[in-house]
């Protein structure tokens, strides 16, 4: 009985995967779904360097610019708290246009989520790096992507998993060391509220966030200081502030400012890890509980055109001296 839940389940996964809207504007050569091997894990686990967690079976849509044998360059993306919607699909596209392949990683629908928009509880917020990390080493071992030039970018909890992926001691418990490291870490609008050990110690390569000043769903503010400490041991980190501008800046389905009034935030928390394994909520002293008091509802995204035109040119950029993909050829 298990096995045919599961396989419904995983059919399941593949219908939402091959259903994601597109924008059709960059030319796809190949596609494939990429089932793969991932570990749920309370964020204590994950802190602690366990992976005694619960065996999950997710997936990730893998997407080739170019016909070919070559080995190109790569972007895993890692989704925010509503799963895979159109700005994921805009930016997959996107890269697919400068000859980048993609890898659009689902940490939800093989776990049995729809979203954590409005119950954050549903899965730890480090989760989403255990996953990076196994796709990373996934792709790296396919004909077609050069594993010295695979990027993580990630949206909200996805960008926060983005961030926090870059630290030295996360990829020595969790990665695959068998596998070179991300070249490059763009989180747009992450959550920086949680202050980790050794979270200063991150990798030697590009750190890239893009924020807004009036996002009210992660603000700015532990961000600003976090960007601080790590200028401070020398990381190759930039934060840019896009003046006045909302969470989710990039989703053109939200043209106007649209209040989520259930949407849980900790825009008012503030976490300590005090030793390895062990989140505490600093104004309490006690472990972290979603049921604290600092926990919120109520938050507004919005779309800004020039905030995500800035943001792509700048990682342009970033693709063009990091990545180096090949230039298209002519038809």
């Amino acid at each position: 009985m298990f096995a045919i839940v599961r396989g419904f389940r995983f059919l399941w996964l593949v219908l939402v995967l091959l259903c994601i809207p597109r924008i059709l504007y960059a030319q796809v050569a190949r596609m494939e779904v990429i089932p793969f091997e991932s570990m749920t894990l309370t964020d204590e686990a994950f802190l602690a360097g366990s992976e005694d967690g619960k065996h999950v079976t997710i997936a990730g849509e893998l997407r080739l610019p170019r016909p070919g044998t070559d080995r190109l360059p790569a972007v895993i993306l890692l989704h925010p708290s509503g799963g895979i919607g159109g700005q994921v699909a805009d930016w997959e596209q996107w890269f697919l246009s400068l000859g980048v392949a993609t890898f659009v990683v689902d940490s939800f629908t093989g776990r049995g989520i729809a979203t954590t928009i409005n119950d954050q509880s549903q899965l730890g917020r480090l989760a989403q790096i255990e996953d990076a990390y196994r796709a990373l080493s996934l792709i790296s071992k396919h004909s077609r992507v050069d594993p010295s030039r695979v990027m993580l970018m990630g949206f909200s909890r996805g960008g926060q998993g983005t961030l926090y992926a870059s630290m030295i001691r996360f990829q020595k418990a969790h990665a695959d060391a068998a596998t070179p490291g991300f070249a490059a870490y763009v989180p747009l609008y992450p959550d920086c509220s949680a202050h980790y050990l050794d979270d200063d110690n991150v990798s030697k390569v590009p750190i890239r966030i893009f924020h807004g000043s009036a996002d009210n769903y992660d603000p700015i503010a532990p961000c600003k200081a976090y960007v601080e400490r790590l200028k401070a041991k020398g990381a190759d980190v930039e934060l840019t502030e896009f003046a006045g501008v909302n969470h989710i800046f990039d989703a053109r389905a939200f043209a106007r400012p649209t209040p989520l009034p259930k949407a849980q935030t900790v825009r008012n928390c503030a976490w300590e890890e005090r030793s390895a394994g062990q989140l505490l909520n600093v104004k309490s002293n006690l472990p972290f509980s979603y049921a604290d008091p600092c926990v919120e509802r109520g938050v507004i995204i919005g779309y800004d055109e020039n905030a995500t035109e800035q943001t792509k040119k700048a990682i342009a950029n970033l693709v063009a001296t990091t990545l180096k993909p090949a230039p298209a050829r002519a038809p």
